[in-house]
């Protein structure tokens, strides 16, 4: 079980002073010279003790010098490190929070901004279309070929330019384009477009986009065709319906009008479309739903009926590295069986149909079906699995190689902590014992589920130690004089001195065992879940 998504930020400066989130100034400065006290490196003659004072007092400076300026403070309170180490420029002084968060969220987008416009986005596409009978015939196996690219590019904050090409190839016959488009935002509802293209079908065209409203869009357009003077008007509406679907409808005025109402829908595990188009050449309706099964894997069922075309397609496709994904896919309709091959690598596209019969028999398409399912599944779970499985396993030892590194250095960096605490801590742990007060006997912090078997036996206690961290004496040295100790809420116990995180991306807790006027109690609290002690009758053992 891993640290859930909801926890608090983590408020490590505050943990390193032992304050609050709500400290103030003079809280933050007299908690800075109480630290300052043990680990000034002038305070130890021993160079190894000074080494390892000089480290922590260098920690203790730096957490004071940004949680003693309002600003740097205020910062850190809404972004952690991250914010403070980012290097955006603030500007004018900002009074308020609320106005430091603005000012970074527009610097934060802006360095987006110029980010994308540092480079272009390639698109492109590869159609090679196969044909089993034609090579049984004689001919070549090759139907036709296509292939496209597009390279969109940032020119300024509201221009974008576009440029494009395609070439196809059918049997001795071929054809080619290309395509220029300039995208102008007007303004943060509305866009205009400048088209053209050259080739056998040479036409250039005006687009307009508009938010009507929070829910609706609207797009007006013309085409004029350079070849015959022709002029095509279009207008398209787009509403959304619901937090996971859009409807829109389209009307075309020229040489082919039609028009055409559709519908889409899209969730986490689930989407859907569905278009019907009624033309002065052709009618029709369309439809496609995909399911996720995982993040990986997806079946996907469509179909198409109409004047000009009658085909159901069924298949799927798995994603197989963090950009990749392919896709089989199988077909039947008036024109054949056919099997379809997909590549997708982010903006490209690798596709490959393949025809397999011209004509229709019940026997050859449940066979066209079944065997490539079938040679599918067995790859799946004899060939890519095991593959994928050994790869994760190898991944994950990585990692817990990695992790463990971090940790050990994280102890040791801890232990060195405590020594500095030491002589304090049993100065005020010796005190308290005298005067029948507050006595840290016990205490561990780390994995949750090791927190709740300490204790059970000596060989779980031994098994369960790298998951845990014996913090006894720090916590002494929290005791305060008056014989209190209080842990704050919403802070991460890690980053207090002379603890560490001993399990990274686990739940943890902290077991307390303290004595307190000669009785026994025990405590276990979260992470960020406040400790006050002196007892209370829960505690009580």
């Amino acid at each position: 079980m891993k640290e859930s998504a909801e926890a608090p930020p983590e408020r490590d400066l505050y943990a390193l002073l032992h304050l609050s989130p709500e400290a103030s100034d003079e809280e933050i400065r007299r908690a800075y010279r109480q630290w300052a006290q043990i680990y000034h490196p002038d305070k130890y003659q021993d160079l190894q003790m000074k080494d390892i004072a000089t480290e922590n007092f260098q920690r203790i400076r730096d957490a004071y010098g940004i949680l003693s300026d309002e600003y740097k403070r205020q910062i850190y309170d809404i972004y952690g490190m991250e914010g403070l180490n980012s290097g955006l420029e603030l500007g004018p002084k900002l009074n308020r929070p609320e106005e430091i968060k603005e000012e970074l969220e527009r610097l934060r987008r802006r360095k987006e901004e110029e980010k994308a416009f540092a480079y272009s986005r390639p698109a492109g596409s590869i159609f090679a279309h196969l044909s089993v009978p034609q090579y049984l015939d004689g001919g070549g196996i090759l139907r036709g070929m296509a292939m496209s690219s597009e390279v969109q590019s940032h020119l300024s904050k509201n221009n974008t330019i576009a440029i494009g090409g395609n070439l196809a190839v059918t049997g001795n016959s071929g054809t080619g384009g290309a395509t220029a488009l300039l995208r102008h935002q007007l303004s943060s509802v509305s866009s205009i477009e400048f088209m053209a293209t050259a080739g056998l079908r040479a036409v250039v065209g005006l687009q307009t986009t508009r938010h009507l409203s929070r829910h609706s869009t609207a797009t007006t357009g013309f085409t004029v065709s350079l070849k015959d003077g022709s002029v095509n008007l279009s207008n398209a509406w787009t509403r959304q319906l619901s937090e996971t679907s859009v409807g829109n409808i389209q009307l075309v005025l020229g040489t082919e009008s039609n028009i055409s109402v559709g519908w889409q829908k899209k969730d986490e595990k689930n989407s859907a479309a569905g278009e019907l188009k009624f033309g002065t050449s052709s009618i029709g309706a369309s439809a496609h739903y995909t399911r996720h099964f995982s993040k990986k894997s997806h079946g996907r069922l469509a179909g198409r009926i109409g004047s000009t075309a009658m085909e159901l397609e069924i298949g799927g496709g798995r994603r197989i590295s963090e950009f990749s994904t392919v896709r089989i896919l199988y077909s039947i309709g008036i024109q054949g069986i056919s099997w379809k091959f997909e590549l997708h690598r982010a903006g490209q596209k690798l596709i490959i149909p393949i025809m397999l019969f011209t004509e229709l028999n019940a026997r050859i398409a449940a066979g066209a079906f079944l065997i490539p399912s079938s040679l599918y599944f067995l790859i799946k779970n004899f060939v890519a699995k095991p593959y994928y499985l050994r790869r994760e396993r190898t991944k994950e030892l990585e990692r817990m190689e990695k992790s463990s590194v971090q940790v050990r250095e994280a102890r040791q960096a801890a232990e060195k902590a405590q020594k500095l605490l030491q002589n304090v801590s049993n100065r005020k742990r010796n005190k308290q014992l005298e005067n029948g007060g507050l006595v840290i006997t016990r205490a561990v912090y780390g994995n949750r589920k090791a927190i709740k078997r300490v204790g059970e036996d000596r060989e779980t206690e031994d098994e369960m130690a790298s998951q845990v961290l014996d913090v006894t004496l720090p916590l002494n040295f929290l005791v305060s004089d008056s014989g209190q100790l209080k842990l704050h809420e919403g802070i991460k116990k890690s980053g207090i001195m002379g603890f560490c995180d001993p399990c990274p991306g686990e739940p943890k807790q902290l077991l307390v065992e303290y004595t307190f006027g000669g009785q026994n109690f025990k405590v276990v609290v979260d992470d960020y879940e406040e400790l006050l002690i002196p007892p209370q009758e829960a505690h009580r053992i």
